[in-house]
């Protein structure tokens, strides 16, 4: 009887060292996520400004178009 209740004991120690183990692992997990869950904020919020960047090159060019129609108007250089 003795010899079954240090078996019980012995798997009961080796399954409670397993959950040690596993909460170990669940914990570097988390950790890990929370540090991708950041990473991607932060590429969101570049993409962003890239998004804002382009969209404010786009308006510049625009302007600088009109001009130089303008300027090709009033020297007389395109066909129309």
């Amino acid at each position: 009887m003795e010899n079954v209740e240090n078996i019980i004991l012995e798997h009961l120690r080796h399954m409670r060292h397993k959950i040690d183990q596993m909460a170990d692992d669940m914990r570097e997990v988390k950790h890990r996520l929370a540090t991708v869950e950041a990473t991607q904020g932060t590429i969101l919020q570049h993409t962003g400004h890239l998004a804002s960047s382009i969209a404010q090159q786009q308006v510049s060019f625009d302007r600088m178009s009109e001009r130089i129609e303008h300027i090709e108007k009033r020297l007389q250089l395109t066909n129309a």
